[in-house]
């Protein structure tokens, strides 16, 4: 599976008016009900926010990939917000994260949920990768460098 696969443009976003971790994973929800991709917001909403209470979803260098399964989805969908200010996601190195992919995945998906997670880290630790991001000024040029650099 290709990221891309699971990422809808409508989905990506460069700066936001959010100024919280809560507020972040809403909009990042609703983008994904907006574009039709859930069955059920409010479910998805708790599921990803009851995750994020039991364990800090910020993976380090400035990531976090906040995620939930629910009966909300029907199927694995992704959500990207590249951040104009750092937010804190209590990420385990102390860092502020800059870029949030949130994965929404229905109950009985774990294989292809827990795939998508360690395809984000992998993703992540190539440089060319993370310098993409930063100079990602549109939306457009954020879904451009997942769509380059994803296997």
């Amino acid at each position: 599976m290709k990221l891309t696969e699971i990422l809808d443009k409508q989905c990506v976003q460069v700066g936001t008016p959010a100024t919280d971790k809560i507020g972040l994973i809403t909009e990042l929800v609703d983008a994904l009900h907006t574009s039709g991709q859930l069955v059920e917001r409010d479910d998805v909403l708790d599921a990803v926010l009851a995750r994020e209470r039991t364990r800090s979803t910020g993976i380090g260098l400035g990531l976090a990939v906040p995620h939930g399964k629910s009966r909300g989805s029907q199927r694995l969908t992704m959500a990207v917000a590249k951040l104009n200010e750092p937010m804190d996601f209590d990420a385990i190195d102390g860092r502020l994260c800059g870029l949030v992919v949130l994965l929404a995945s229905p109950n009985d998906k774990t294989g292809p949920h827990i795939q998508a997670l360690a395809q984000v880290s992998r993703l992540w630790q190539r440089d060319g990768f993370r310098e993409a991001v930063e100079q990602a000024e549109t939306a457009d040029a954020l879904h451009a460098a997942f769509e380059h650099f994803s296997d």
